[in-house]
């Protein structure tokens, strides 16, 4: 791939925003022009002037009403601007600028009059983000600080993406194929399996029982999961369903309804439960005619129908469990990212991949994305040019799309807000949504090496506003990587790469402002490895790194400008989740290691490599926190062995307050383990032995106690795996409890035992 800061040029600023003002007509004697910033009037030396249909002003004025620091460099003629979001330079003698490092022909050529040099409004403005907008009766130009730009039109979208290289390479070889299906249409039909109440379920005390909630990054940030439930009922994706059982009290456990959908029509990937609300996520597709005579390059496409992909979301009264109903149906056009639930406010952001070969032959139906809202009269809503706004200096050939909707105010309609932009990891706070992408470093003098570029967004009542947009080098791991704590913005990243000879890699953490402009950082840490997980806990920041052995440093970031490393651990192994258990004790999930000496060809020792083994849980004590220490490690299998909760923290159930952790795990186990490697001086692979829960007591002075375990596999299932582990319906996928009762969840099968002693309860089987 070339170097993000080639496919980035100044796109839209100078290729086509400069053609803003078509309406314009140049003339001499013009009447005067105002140029607003903010509410505040612009005074000049020398007046705006319209030349060729572009309003020229004199920069240093509107440069200083954006907040601007200006400078002149007289040995190269060049104009710097500097500010919150962007750092222009433009060199008179070259005919050149550049944003952020960005570089291309400076176009239309700057005015000279009375000694100052005027150039066009939109330009210097927008290079700078601001928005700009032309009132033609009043002969006004109208700028407002920190506001994104705004596409406009179909004709300079279609100038943006013609200056996007990463769009051109991905479509050069033609048109993408298409699949085509029959058109999404959710049915979610109620089925009642038993009889249902709706009455809230007590302990023998007369007091509602507790139950767990979904493991979350943030306190009071809900996520969507597999599994809710409400204390009373246990909500379930299942096998293109929602299933609902009535969990409490066990010993009456029963399936009270399935809500069904057409397969191949909607997809539920997530649910959301509170006490009224029932909300699934889930993949749809929007399918669509052409509105043009078909020619040659159709003929593989036949009849001619096109396929969008689309989240849609559908809301369930369930105040009354005898009588779910339907309330709502909402849909956001592009793939899922994620979402968060704050209260009854609930925010979504989808990737739309834009179009470029039907966009660039004329088709215009193909150039907005749209959404869909059950309360609004048009089945299908186009979001307008004049809302979709893009980064300058930053292209993106997608869509991203946010919106937020408010359970508890059904008549009110979904904020929808488009960006030329993309995401790929989101991390939410009740006050702001950060989106993290990968791109390549932009500036000037930079290595083609691989960034990550963060929007951020203030989440206000269920709109979804766009803030600022930092940058720094690396990529980030997963949403665990970043973290907000008292303002400032925490990010994790690791740059270059530990195969490549020349680009060694280094990991990094990065401290922003409100206004994402780095106040702290450290680089260059743990040369060589990658990080492999990242815990941020108040004032301490916690990382895992990994190439042979597992370093684990515990980071001071108490001072958001000056981060310091306060101490390491190097140990066999590596963690790839980290998760509090008090403020001086974490736990990590992850593999044993073994590392093992490798020889070439002709049996001459070459180095040494690390393979993983079993799955490891660890408890770190950082009381000390410049000498972290191992107290306890628990080795489940051996190699081969997984589980879901090393990809997904969601899978993992804790509670400090009943001293539980328990989590699915596939355990592979080698029978004669005198013979550890293989010729080729490889670990062996266990063989499949084990499906299910393992279910933990975690004691400070005495380590991990395994409590016990349970499967829902019988004897028959295990014959049919073989050596090896299967998808079966039978495997635990999650955790819960209600009350004293613990519950194991898979796609057939929901078993309930007794929290103290795990001796079974009930079982229950979900029909297919």
């Amino acid at each position: 791939m070339k170097k993000f800061c080639l496919v980035v040029t100044l796109f839209f600023i100078l290729v086509c925003s400069l053609s803003f003002f078509p309406s314009l007509e140049a003339a001499s004697g013009q009447e005067e022009i105002k140029v607003i910033c903010d509410n505040k009037t612009l005074k000049f030396d020398v007046q705006p002037r319209i030349v060729d249909n572009y309003v020229f002003v004199p920069f240093r004025t509107v440069f200083e009403a954006l907040d601007a620091q200006v400078t002149w460099d007289e040995k190269t003629g060049t104009i710097q601007a500097v500010s919150k979001q962007s750092v222009l330079k433009i060199n008179l003698r070259e005919n050149t600028a550049s944003i952020n490092g960005n570089k291309t022909v400076l176009a239309p050529q700057p005015i000279m009059e009375k000694g100052q040099t005027l150039l066009p409004v939109r330009f210097v403005s927008e290079a700078l983000y601001a928005r700009v907008s032309w009132k033609g009766e009043q002969k006004t130009v109208l700028i407002e600080k920190n506001k994104l730009p705004v596409v406009g039109s179909y004709q300079n979208l279609k100038k943006i993406l013609s200056t996007s290289e990463i769009a051109r390479e991905l479509y050069q070889g033609g048109r993408s194929t298409e699949i085509t299906i029959n058109k999404a249409t959710a049915d979610g039909s109620i089925e009642t399996e038993a009889p249902a109440s709706a009455d809230q379920y007590m302990d023998n005390s007369g007091e509602t029982v507790d139950f767990s909630t979904t493991n979350l990054q943030i306190e009071g940030v809900d996520e969507g999961d597999l599994i809710k439930t409400d204390g009373s009922y246990i909500y379930q994706v299942n096998n293109n369903r929602v299933v609902i059982v009535r969990a409490f009290p066990a010993e009456k456990m029963a399936v009270t309804q399935i809500i069904k959908f057409n397969l191949g029509e909607f997809s539920p990937r997530e649910l959301y439960v509170d006490d009224k609300h029932l909300v699934v996520i889930g993949s749809s597709y929007d399918n669509h005619t052409m509105n043009r005579p078909l020619i040659a390059e159709d003929i593989n496409i036949y009849p001619p129908v096109l396929q969008s992909q689309t989240v849609k979301v559908l809301i369930y009264d369930i105040s009354n469990k005898s009588n779910i109903k339907k309330i709502r149906e909402v849909e956001l056009e592009g793939s899922y990212i994620s979402s968060r639930k704050v209260g009854s406010l609930v925010y979504l952001t989808t990737n739309k991949y834009i179009d470029y070969y039907r966009i660039m032959k004329g088709e215009e139906e193909a150039a907005l994305p749209f959404y869909r809202d059950s309360i609004m009269k048009d089945p299908k809503i186009e979001i307008p040019y004049k809302d979709i706004c893009y980064f300058p200096g930053r292209l993106q050939p997608n869509y991203l799309i946010a919106a937020g909707l408010d359970l508890d105010q059904p008549d009110k309609e979904m904020k929808v807000s488009a960006y030329l932009g993309a995401g790929e990891n989101i991390y939410a706070t009740a006050h702001s949504l950060y989106a993290a992408l990968t791109g390549y470093q932009t500036g000037e003098n930079v290595v083609s090496e691989l960034n990550t570029l963060v929007y951020k967004f203030t989440l206000d009542q269920g709109e979804v506003k766009y803030d600022a947009l930092g940058e720094v080098p690396g990529t980030i791991l997963n949403q665990f990587s970043m973290d907000e704590h008292q303002g400032f913005f925490r990010i994790a990243t690791t740059s270059g790469t530990t195969w490549r000879s020349g680009a060694t890699s280094k990991n990094n953490i990065y401290i922003f402002d409100k206004e994402m402009k780095i106040t702290g950082k450290i680089e260059d840490i743990a040369p060589g490895e990658r990080i492999y997980s990242v815990r941020f806990m108040g004032n301490r920041g916690y990382m895992v790194t990994f190439k042979n052995v597992d370093p684990l440093f515990v980071i001071d970031l108490k001072n958001p400008h000056e981060p310091k490393i306060l101490g390491a651990l190097k140990i066999p192994g590596y963690s790839d989740y980290l998760h509090p258990y008090d403020e001086n004790h974490l736990i990590g999930f992850g593999k044993d290691t073994v590392e093992l000496s490798q020889k070439d060809e002709m049996g001459k020792e070459v180095g040494t490599m690390a393979f993983y083994q079993g799955m490891k849980i660890a408890l770190f004590d950082v009381s000390d926190v410049t000498r972290p220490v191992q107290k306890f490690q628990e080795i489940i299998g051996d190699r081969g062995t997984d589980s879901e909760l090393l990809r997904n923290h969601k899978a993992l159930l804790f509670s400090r307050e009943k001293n539980l952790m328990a989590f699915p795990v596939t355990v592979m186990e080698i029978k004669n383990k005198h013979q550890i490697q293989s010729q080729n001086n490889f670990p062996d692979y266990g063989e499949f032995t084990f499906q299910g829960a393992y279910v933990y007591q975690l004691d400070l002075a005495k380590g991990f106690l395994l409590k016990g375990t349970i499967t829902h596999l019988d004897q028959e299932d295990h014959l049919k795996a073989g050596l090896y582990w299967y998808p079966n319906a039978k495997n635990i996928e999650r955790i819960i409890y209600i009350g004293e009762t613990l519950y194991t969840i898979s796609p057939e099968m929901i078993k309930a035992h007794d929290l103290n002693n795990l001796a079974e309860i009930m079982s229950l089987e979900i029909p297919k």
